[in-house]
């Protein structure tokens, strides 16, 4: 398997009754702003310019899809922690954002991202109790892992593991060796 796929961008959607027609399998991406989720998806992809990345924080403000070949999808989700919006704003998307984790039918399952240059925050350790609390299926992408030395991998790994569990996997979008096991992982089929 290549260590990238061909993507394009489908469609923004604020809330569920917008989302696309699609039967692919749905990986929605769950991180803080600034946690690398356009840089995932581009680097997935092998192209800087898919998903817009920005140094200011919280610009994406709705679920942005992107067809992988036609063999899944991603939605791109907005970051926790947000920018400077309004409380009723902010309200208002995760009421959205809820109703489309919960009932949306073509989720495989999530993806959390966590910077592997910090530890693990507590906007990320509260998504994550949301998550088990409805018991969704769900795994993690230590991003940036081109940022921390060689020595520190294993370890940040680790501790990743020991604090979430389940499936995780290193990713960095300045090195694309990482990529092919996630790729197998969103394409594997076992339904």
């Amino acid at each position: 398997m290549k260590p990238y796929m061909n993507a394009k961008f489908l469609i923004s959607a604020e809330k569920l009754s917008q989302c696309p027609e699609y039967t692919l399998p749905e990986f929605p991406l769950l991180g803080r702003s600034n946690v690398g989720k356009s840089s995932f998806i581009n680097g997935l992809a092998n192209n800087k310019k898919l998903a817009k990345t920005s140094n200011v924080p919280g610009k994406t403000r709705l679920i942005n899809f992107f067809n992988f070949s036609d063999e899944f999808m991603i939605a791109d989700l907005p970051g926790y922690g947000y920018a400077k919006v309004s409380h009723e704003a902010r309200n208002k998307w995760q009421k959205y954002l809820e109703e489309y984790l919960l009932k949306r039918e073509q989720i495989k399952c999530l993806v959390q991202l966590v910077d592997a240059r910090h530890e693990i925050q507590k906007n990320d350790y509260q998504m994550r109790e949301w998550v088990m609390a409805y018991d969704l299926p769900i795994i993690t992408v230590v991003t940036k892992m081109d940022c921390i030395s060689k020595n520190k991998v294993q370890s940040a790994l680790a501790h990743v593991r020991k604090e979430f569990g389940g499936e995780i996997f290193p990713f960095s979008a300045v090195d694309n060796r990482y990529n092919e096991k996630i790729l197998e992982f969103f394409t594997k089929r076992d339904d």
